[in-house]
């Protein structure tokens, strides 16, 4: 069985190997490979080209994972927690309690941003939907005029020349 200062340096590599991908609709991914280098040059390319969807680029976005974004990462060894009660009367009492609303707040913006992102991105969807239609319906005329001949009588007409291919 690993010490959990083994099984805590094994989590880590995975971490460091791990690239967060944004923005893959509905939803985002951890994606680990096999290598910090190999991660580090997914970044530098999802940065530098279009991230292609079912022919269409996304607006994805990929970063380095961060240990918080794992449900199964192991507790730091030797890390100790301490929690208490505040009484109304103590000083920090106040502090507490405007963390806590401002933590709510945070909360309800963070939902009210990922409906805007949603619907941001149900609109990408179908306007590349859109785009990806008029496309197919271009393609099936140019095959359609090149396979009944029309494309080379109307070439023969204008003496211009058509590939077959």
């Amino acid at each position: 069985m690993e010490s959990s200062e083994d099984e805590y340096a094994a989590f880590e590599q995975k971490v460091s190997r791990t690239v967060y991908l944004d923005n893959l609709s509905p939803q985002c991914a951890l994606v680990e490979l096999d290598s910090a280098k190999k991660a580090k040059e997914v970044i530098s390319m999802i940065g530098q080209y279009p991230f292609m969807m079912s022919g269409m680029p996304r607006p994805v976005r990929a970063r380095p994972a961060v240990m918080e974004m794992f449900d199964d990462r192991p507790a730091k060894p030797n890390k100790k927690l301490k929690c208490c009660w505040l009484d109304p009367s103590d000083t920090d009492f106040e502090v507490a309690k405007e963390i806590k609303n401002l933590t709510r707040k945070h909360a309800a913006e963070i939902a009210f941003m990922h409906k805007l992102q949603l619907e941001e991105e149900e609109k990408l969807a179908k306007q590349q939907e859109d785009t990806l239609k008029g496309h197919y319906k271009k393609f099936k005329m140019i095959e359609g005029i090149m396979t009944d001949r029309t494309a080379h009588r109307l070439a023969r007409k204008y003496n211009l020349s058509v590939a077959d291919d």
